[in-house]
């Protein structure tokens, strides 16, 4: 039974560090100087608003692995969803939002 419960354990330390490893993981500042988090959230990763006039709300879901991510992102001040992805480059985060995949707007958020 002990030993049971250690693989168990273990098992889900490792799938917890597989998203930990993750680049685009962490707090990112912005280009409007707010604070966004972007955390684990069943297989895809949530991008958070924790700071400014949006605090609290979810603006994205992505999922990927190696530094590409894609999903949704949603501009907080229109409540309008986009096809989106991330990009992470060293200390940045290049987000993407598109209709179409013709009209895009893009952003570069700084790490924390």
């Amino acid at each position: 039974m002990i030993r049971v419960t250690i693989l168990a354990a273990a098992l889900f330390v490792s799938a917890g560090t597989a998203f930990a490893d993750e680049p685009i993981v962490g707090n990112w500042k912005t280009v409007a100087g707010d604070t966004a988090v972007i955390a684990p959230c069943g297989d895809s990763y949530c991008v958070t608003l924790k700071t400014g006039k949006y605090a609290g709300k979810q603006i994205g879901k992505m999922q990927g692995k190696g530094g590409s991510y894609t999903g949704e992102l949603t501009d907080p001040s229109e409540d309008k969803t986009y096809s989106g992805s991330g990009t992470v480059s060293g200390n940045t985060v290049r987000m993407k939002g598109c209709v179409l995949k013709v009209f895009c707007k893009s952003q570069t958020w700084t790490r924390l």
